[in-house]
């Protein structure tokens, strides 16, 4: 019976076709937490297990020491007006050792954890995108990363330490213009041949694009397609992708020419290869590594999934969220701090709850790739999500600094980052592909307990294998069915939870109640759309929805636990786990609505009534987005806490130190203003803004003269921190970048 399934299988396309490059994907990393939820079934206390990390002495001391220094040195403004990095700031991070963060300590680096390079990163790239690129790119994206792993000896000799030191400094060619997130498809390509001396060469010819640091690299690791049609290298005469060292100032290499990036102009631009040649030995990993380049590729940009484009995005919501905060208790109208109104409180409380959020999921992941776990679905739903969210949160702050964030110059805190968002969108696989092709399109088959043992055996003709996987699949089918049953009219009440904090109990039920019913839902879709999925990419996109809020539901609540179960955080996981829960019920409802065939008018018919019911979640209400918004709107032990390791100027000279300042001045005289407010409501003082009458309140005894004073220094203060930028005519025109007639553009 089983084989006539198999053969039945194979003749109508009922799995999802996989290709080679495919394969290589599904089976390159781990199957992490993510596989509890395709499982249906989720241990909670094995998943509580997994480590939460925290930086080493060495390299929180880093993080305190070597990077405030950096950032205190380098000017934004500055930086992001003539659109360089000093020399001076890159003598100081080739000194300290920022380009050899991931690079061992017996090559002069500084072998960092993942979490730290990743803590670097989110407190780098606030404060200046373009300097962001210098520290990324090095330490994710450049060569050192797969010089480390599959480098050969004399590879490693030769340009780890010069990594270390700065001397090279590297960019990854990989971006074509028809090869962007089905990065398969490049057609960069590179000849075998003999040269005059007898040894085997390479002749490279290549255009790539948006290549950051491209402009400025003078080491190239070129992704390639390699053919050797004489089979020098006795890897076939089509040894595939490669990826190949090209140094430069090569001949036949062109570089130099720029993109002008959005936002934040870092340096990014093409990348010409005409005729390029270089020995055979520059192949990463030496010749044995002939035809590699394909899981180099997939392990390099599951770093930046998970480190790199994370990381900055996680630090830039973490920096709005602050500076958002402090901004609201500034800025006054209507004779009180614009935070007390509703309105503005309701994005901060959302700003704060994303914040706390995004950082668990951060430290959680970065901690598992330290401990040696690779989850590719996992680092796909990071990338995306997390610079969406920093995208959402970008729009929410504007909206609160309003015109202080439209208007451009030093003053303004948030607007670069505001206009940069869409770049983290794009890069490393499109958001919009991630999401709809590889997040749910990988993980069905990856993570599901079954699904992949029959792929294989289906592929193979191996009856006997594909009898066992099926047999295991249907019983796990029909465990999930009854499960989601039981969990719908009980509502998780006998989901498994360890020992957790009792708030946030019901939120593991919910979780397991979640997690049943995407079980289910995952092998309907395997069943009933099967070989089709690529196509619907709208319906696989709300399964990764599903995925990406119970993931980020789950790491907010291992934050809570792993960081003692602090009380004065609860009002950022209700908010935070409420707001997941919410977003996976719509996406449920999503796919209620769209499934196809006699199944979808069932599910729309009978069950999506019942589903909108029996609702998994609602929104945040008002009251938690309060409480939620107040913790930014405090200086106190929790603030500090919540925003360690936040680049925080020590001066108050630059925006974001002005701010600041301001704040705390604000802060530390509350109670005298409302000792004023009480003496304006009893008819002691006139009415006025009660922070400019400290004179009038000395006078009448109602604070001293030392309080009088540190009233009024605090209302200076917050006048100046509201402030705009104000340029005279020759000023403003002589900060435009582009002069009439000076520029010239061509595609590429």
């Amino acid at each position: 019976m089983f084989e006539k399934l198999m053969h039945w299988m194979q003749a109508n396309n009922v799995l999802p076709n996989i290709s080679d490059t495919e394969r290589q994907a599904l089976e390159a990393g781990d199957v992490w937490i993510d596989g509890e939820f395709f499982g249906g079934r989720p241990d909670f206390r094995r998943m509580l297990d997994a480590r939460y990390g925290r930086l080493s002495a060495e390299e929180q001391a880093f993080m305190d020491g070597p990077v405030n220094e950096l950032l205190s040195r380098a000017d934004c403004n500055d930086i992001a007006l003539s659109r360089r990095v000093p020399q001076h700031i890159i003598d100081y991070m080739a000194e300290q050792g920022f380009f050899g963060l991931i690079i061992p300590k017996a090559y002069g680096g500084k072998q960092f954890s993942t979490l730290a390079r990743s803590a670097i990163m989110a407190k780098v790239t606030p404060h200046s995108g373009i300097l962001s690129a210098y520290v990324v790119i090095p330490n994710t994206l450049g060569a050192a990363e797969l010089l480390v792993e599959y480098g050969t000896a004399d590879q490693k000799e030769h340009y780890l330490p010069r990594l270390a030191r700065g001397e090279y400094l590297p960019c990854f060619g990989l971006t074509e213009p028809t090869a962007g997130s089905d990065a398969a498809s490049i057609t960069a390509d590179a000849e075998a041949f003999r040269d005059d001396n007898g040894d085997i060469s390479l002749r490279l010819n290549f255009r790539k694009r948006y290549i950051t640091l491209g402009p400025v690299a003078n080491l190239i690791s070129l992704a390639c397609r390699l053919r050797d049609p004489g089979n020098l290298l006795g890897k076939g005469t089509e040894p595939g992708i490669t990826v190949v060292l090209i140094h430069g100032g090569t001949p036949g290499l062109t570089q130099g020419d720029r993109h002008e990036p959005i936002g934040e102009a870092f340096p990014n631009g093409p990348l010409i290869g005409e005729n390029v040649v270089v020995n055979a030995d520059n192949i990463l990993g030496g010749r044995e590594q002939a035809g590699g380049g394909w899981r180099m590729l997939m392990e390099s940009l599951a770093g930046g999934r998970m480190v790199s484009l994370p990381a900055t995005a996680v630090g830039g919501i973490r920096t709005v969220a602050a500076a958002t905060g402090a901004y609201s208790m500034v800025r006054q109208q209507f004779g009180l701090p614009i935070g007390r109104m509703e309105g503005v409180a309701t994005p901060i409380g959302r700003l704060n709850a994303l914040a706390y959020m995004t950082e668990g999921a951060r430290v959680l992941g970065c901690t598992a790739v330290d401990d040696g776990i690779d989850p590719p679905v996992v680092s796909g739903v990071m990338k995306a999500y997390t610079t969406e969210l920093a995208r959402q949160s970008a729009t929410d702050a504007m909206d609160v600094f309003s015109g202080a964030g439209v208007m451009q110059g030093p003053n303004n805190i948030i607007g670069r980052g505001y206009c940069s968002a869409p770049v983290a969108i794009t890069v490393e696989g499109a958001n919009i592909m991630t999401r709809t092709l590889m997040v749910f399109g990988q993980g069905a088959i990856r993570c599901h307990p079954h699904a992949l043992n029959v792929v294989h055996a289906v592929e193979n003709d191996d009856a006997q294998a594909f009898s066992k996987g099926m047999r295991g699949w249907i019983g796990h089918f029909f465990a999930n069915m009854g499960r989601n049953f039981g969990h719908g009219l009980t509502r998780g009440a006998f989901v498994r939870v360890p020992d957790v904090d009792r708030a946030t109990r019901r939120y593991y039920k919910k979780l397991g109640w979640a997690a049943s019913r995407f079980a289910l839902f995952t092998d309907l879709a395997l069943f009933f759309v099967g070989g089709k999925l690529k196509m619907r990419g709208n319906l696989t996109g709300r399964y990764a929805d599903v995925l990406a809020w119970m993931l980020f539901a789950f790491t907010t609540l291992r934050r809570f636990e792993a960081e003692g179960r602090q009380q004065a955080d609860l009002a950022l996981v209700h908010y935070s786990v409420r707001l997941a829960l919410a977003k996976v019920q719509d996406a449920f409802e999503g796919i209620y609505e769209n499934f196809d065939g006699p199944l979808g008018k069932l599910l729309r018919g009978v069950f999506l009534p019942l589903l909108r019911v029996n609702r998994l979640a609602r929104l945040p209400n008002d009251s938690q987005a309060m409480a939620a918004a107040s913790i930014s709107q405090r200086v106190d032990e929790q603030s500090a806490r919540l925003n360690a390791d936040i680049f925080m100027p020590e001066n108050a000279d630059s925006g974001v130190g002005r701010l600041f300042d301001a704040f705390h001045r604000v802060a530390d005289t509350a109670p005298l203003v409302e000792r004023i407010k009480a003496a304006q409501k009893a008819g002691r003082l006139e009415a006025g803004e009660p922070d400019a009458l400290a004179h009038a309140a000395r006078e009448q005894g109602i604070i001293d003269a030392a309080e009088a004073e540190r009233v009024d220094a605090a209302r200076a203060a917050r006048l100046a921190a509201i402030e705009v930028d104000v340029f005279s005519e020759d000023a403003f025109f002589a900060r435009a970048v582009q002069q009439t007639g000076a520029t010239e553009s061509r595609a590429a």
